[in-house]
């Protein structure tokens, strides 16, 4: 696989791209461009700022209390390409971020959308792919939230009249009520996108299939199902119980990583339906909650890696995994780095997924509810840090608010990681929301630094008997104020909250800082090279110490080889640039809305430009907007 650097290279010498959503299909997120560095980082100026309307298109549905601007754009040609929450689609100049052009697929709003967001778009053909057969123009790909695949003509916006039916291809058609909220992966002449769907809502969800079309015509050239249905399917076995079959979901919602020298692509799936309960499923429950590396040509999986057994705590693989080159006994080595919900880094062979740093298996806790069977061990990597919550302890902001985490944490079931969801409540930690997220990894080759953002939050996970849910939570304030998963088809409904409270000081976390931290880590050394609270999330005209608490944080961050780190993701809004070696603050901005998306950077008549989605994110209650901000050199 050629690297960023490589394709840059071929470029021309004003100009450096950024062609996919982490700038190489392989998710590295790293640019070779060095004019912006630390002694110059704080004199970047807005260069341009665009508005998508976005705010005006919610009028009138709840997009508002559902929108997350998480969008990163791509640079081709000139042209900066992204998607709006609603699947719109816009075309901006690099330069100046005048419009060229805006295409809207019309997705119905008032439907029962479980998230509105979309991360992107993608260009075909991919930046130095071979396999790639050009016979036409540029092609900009948008997956939306009705399930659609739609093929735009790059320069016009237009849709591509003899790809699918008049340029789109139905997704929901023999699979039912899917959205589509990343960009899909490209790869020679294949397209090939996952999909997302509600959780915990039932035992029967939609299948999670991931599917392969020719990106010229539309044609369906493979579809794979995660979840095997029959006796001769590999993984079988896994899944036991007489409705196992039935089960749904361990879709892959995250963005799917390409390697079109070895004609792979590799999936990241999710947990099975229902998230938190696995009575119907027995089993470790293959291909779910995975790595799957399938030869993109045929659809047949190549190798696995299994993340959790038997999930039981929504523990998604929620990132795209990270395609790089790794230094094993002085032996360069395709790989591919896997971080999780959980707290874990797993850094496998990318031709056989066999671990390249070790991996042991360890006990875990057994399951008090009964019905339920969890998985008697879990993978452990041995010689890397975790990230997370090694350990559970009661914080807050005053001695009263202490001694109620502690109340609050004895009263819940607790035997460390892994703990099962049970009748009495559980603690999870980290909870579903990790460890690492969506927002994912990026590998800086030049200082063999992996950086990642990550989230410390700890869950309250109770199941309650299906025939006593009324008299459960009658008069239990924290079950009626809780999150609810029906969990049909299943003996049990679902309570979630998380360890925090609220009141008029705001969020009173219930677990001690930092809540969010940026993060490196050295992966010849096994160990992290520096990590640091990011941004805040408490008012620090009363808390001033809250700038060293951290943030719960959603977007990611990327490097560049000009010795930067670049990632806003916290709450308070600001983007922010470290520095790569030691992870030092350089430079900060106030966004004009939250900034849940991970920015982009790009050169054009040689100027470098650093971008961010500026929209915030409805469930998470950060502002909201409709900008995509330019900065730059004076």
């Amino acid at each position: 696989m050629l690297s960023v650097i490589d394709v840059a290279m071929g470029q021309a010498a004003n100009s450096v791209e950024w062609p996919a959503y982490g700038n190489d299909a392989g998710g590295m997120r790293f640019s070779p461009l060095k004019q912006i560095n630390p002694t110059n980082v704080k004199q970047l100026t807005i260069a341009w700022t665009f508005r998508t309307g976005e705010l005006e298109h919610y009028k009138g549905t709840s997009a508002d209390e559902k929108a997350a601007f998480e969008a990163t754009p791509i640079m081709v040609d000139g042209t900066l390409y992204f998607s709006t929450p609603t699947s719109r689609v816009f075309a901006v100049d690099a330069t100046t971020g005048q419009k060229k052009w805006d295409y809207n697929p019309d997705v119905y709003l008032r439907q029962d959308l479980s998230e509105i967001t979309s991360r992107g778009v993608s260009c075909w053909p991919a930046p130095a792919d071979k396999r790639a057969s050009v016979t036409s123009g540029k092609r900009i790909f948008v997956a939306t939230l009705d399930g659609r695949l739609i093929a735009l003509d790059a320069v016009t916006g237009k849709p591509i009249s003899t790809f699918g039916k008049e340029g789109s291809v139905d997704l929901r058609k023999g699979v039912g009520n899917i959205s589509v909220t990343s960009p899909p992966a490209v790869i020679g002449n294949t397209i090939v996108v996952g999909s997302s769907m509600g959780d915990n809502q039932r035992f029967n969800y939609e299948r999670g299939v991931v599917r392969a079309y020719d990106a010229l015509t539309g044609t369906l050239r493979w579809s794979w199902d995660p979840i095997p249905r029959s006796k001769n399917e590999a993984g079988f076995a896994t899944w036991k119980g007489p409705e196992a079959t039935q089960t749904g979901a361990a879709n892959a919602w995250s963005l799917i990583s390409a390697d079109a020298e070895r004609d792979l692509v590799f999936i990241p799936t999710t947990s099975p339906s229902p998230d938190y309960y696995g009575g119907e499923r027995i089993g470790s429950n293959l291909y779910a909650s995975s790595i799957v590396a399938i030869r993109a040509s045929t659809g047949k999986v190549v190798w696995h890696f299994q993340t959790v057994h038997h999930d039981l705590w929504d523990y998604d693989n929620a990132s795209q995994p990270l395609l790089f080159t790794f230094t094993k006994n002085g032996k360069a080595v395709p790989a591919v780095a896997v971080g999780t919900k959980v707290g874990h880094v797993f850094i496998l062979n990318r031709e056989t997924g066999v671990p390249l740093l070790p991996v042991e298996e360890r006990p875990v806790p057994k399951s008090t509810v009964p019905g339920e069977e969890a998985f008697p061990t879990q993978p452990f990597p041995s010689t890397l840090p975790l990230l997370g919550l090694p350990k559970l302890e009661a914080w807050g902001l005053t001695p009263d608010d202490k001694a109620a985490a502690q109340r609050r944490i004895n009263s819940l079931h607790y035997e460390g990681m892994f703990t099962p969801p049970s009748l009495q409540g559980s603690l999870v930690a980290p909870g579903n929301v990790g460890g690492v997220h969506w927002g994912g990894m990026c590998y800086d080759p030049e200082s063999g630094l992996l950086i990642t953002n990550i989230n410390r939050l700890a869950a309250s996970i109770r199941l309650l008997p299906r025939e006593k849910l009324a008299e459960s939570v009658k008069n239990d304030q924290e079950l009626l104020r809780a999150e609810t998963g029906m969990q049909a088809g299943t003996p049990y409904v679902m309570k979630r909250s998380y360890l925090f409270t609220r009141d008029e000081r705001g969020v009173i976390m219930q677990t001690p800082p930092p809540w969010g931290t940026l993060v490196a880590i050295n992966l010849q050394k096994g160990a992290l090279a520096w990590e640091i609270p990011l941004g805040y999330m408490m008012d620090i005209t009363k808390y001033p110490q809250a700038k060293q608490w951290g943030s719960l944080n959603f977007g990611g961050a990327i490097a560049t080889a000009g010795g930067l780190i670049f990632v806003a993701a916290s709450l308070d809004g600001h983007l922010r640039a470290f520095n790569t070696q030691d992870g030092s603050l350089l430079w900060e901005v106030a966004l004009p809305a939250g900034g849940q998306a991970t920015p982009m950077t790009y050169q054009i008549n040689g100027q470098q430009y650093v971008v961010i989605a500026a929209g915030g994110h409805g469930k998470l209650g950060t502002k909201l907007g409709d900008y995509v901000v330019a900065y730059r050199l004076p």
